[in-house]
């Protein structure tokens, strides 16, 4: 037997003997230290912990709360399953993007049986979405689901939320709107419960418009190499920002993802840290006056 064989099982041994409650304890110490770490290495300086001051600073502190103490309402509205009970309780289910099929184990899908357009998709990631349109590969996609399924997708930028989802796979009708940049994603940046700007995004991520809640384009961008577009305001505008706030409603920070599909407005999701925390505002004053408004509100 191989030298580095006999290691790995030597800690294989150890790990296996270590209490629950000290390995739970010991990824705590890991997520602190690692976003602290990656805050530096995105913005160059270390986290203000004791008085932050802009949106990166609030967000990554709140990030770090999270990982020492949880926080099982975040963890709630990030499960794009568990989510829809919220949305119906709290704007109703017409707003909710009609669920075919949903289970865990992705050989139950009645693939016989689905439309031929449609969105397969977990519950527990972010940007792993299944296009079905007409013939697919099905062992592919048991193949494709089996792999995420295993995942904890906390890993992929500490986001803590994401650590005790329950995987799921969901079966989603397939809505478009005809717009020639793709299907458009209104998302909603809410601070202290109210809208504060709007970002316009696409599936291809390649427009970046942002504006303010009068639909004021605004010179701030968090991308680079993006189409300059400009957006027309929605006619239903107005039932948006209404469903945003109710939504967002006591929340310090939460970015409300909505879609408005001819001018049928659709829940996409909602997010605690939009990029993982690690995207920059350009130009810088936006994280200033965001993390003004995070202040404020507290």
């Amino acid at each position: 037997m191989s030298q580095l064989l006999i290691q790995i099982k030597k800690i294989a041994k150890i790990i296996y003997l270590i209490p629950v409650k000290k390995i739970r304890f010991l990824r705590k110490l890991d997520g602190v230290w690692r976003l602290k770490r990656v805050y530096k290495n995105s913005y160059g300086k270390q986290l203000n912990e004791a008085n932050p001051e802009k949106f990166s600073e609030f967000l990554f502190c709140r990030m770090i709360e999270d990982v020492k103490n949880g926080n099982p309402t975040f963890t709630r509205l990030s499960d794009k399953y568990l989510v829809r009970d919220f949305v119906s309780d709290k704007i109703g289910i017409d707003y909710l993007i009609t669920l075919i099929w949903h289970g865990d184990n992705p050989r139950d899908i009645p693939f016989d049986k689905l439309p031929s357009k449609c969105i397969i998709k977990t519950n527990h990631g972010s940007g792993r979405n299944i296009v079905i349109d007409g013939a697919c590969d099905r062992d592919g996609i048991i193949r494709q689901l089996d792999q995420q399924l295993s995942e904890n997708y906390y890993w992929e930028g500490l986001e803590n939320q994401y650590w005790d989802i329950k995987p799921h796979i969901l079966i989603e009708d397939f809505v478009e709107d005809g717009n020639s940049f793709g299907m458009l994603d209104y998302r909603f940046f809410c601070v202290g419960g109210e809208p504060r700007v709007i970002q316009v995004d696409n599936y291809a991520h390649d427009i970046n418009p942002f504006y303010d809640i009068e639909w004021v384009k605004l010179d701030v961008s968090y991308r680079h190499n993006f189409k300059d577009v400009n957006i027309p305001r929605p006619s239903n505008y107005g039932e948006m920002l209404d469903l945003v706030l109710k939504l967002a409603e006591g929340i310090d920070f939460v970015r409300v993802d909505l879609y408005n599909v001819k001018g049928k407005i659709y829940f996409g999701e909602m997010t605690f840290t939009p990029g993982a925390g690690r995207f920059q505002f350009s130009p810088e004053v936006w994280d200033q006056r965001l993390g003004e408004w995070w202040r404020d509100s507290k």
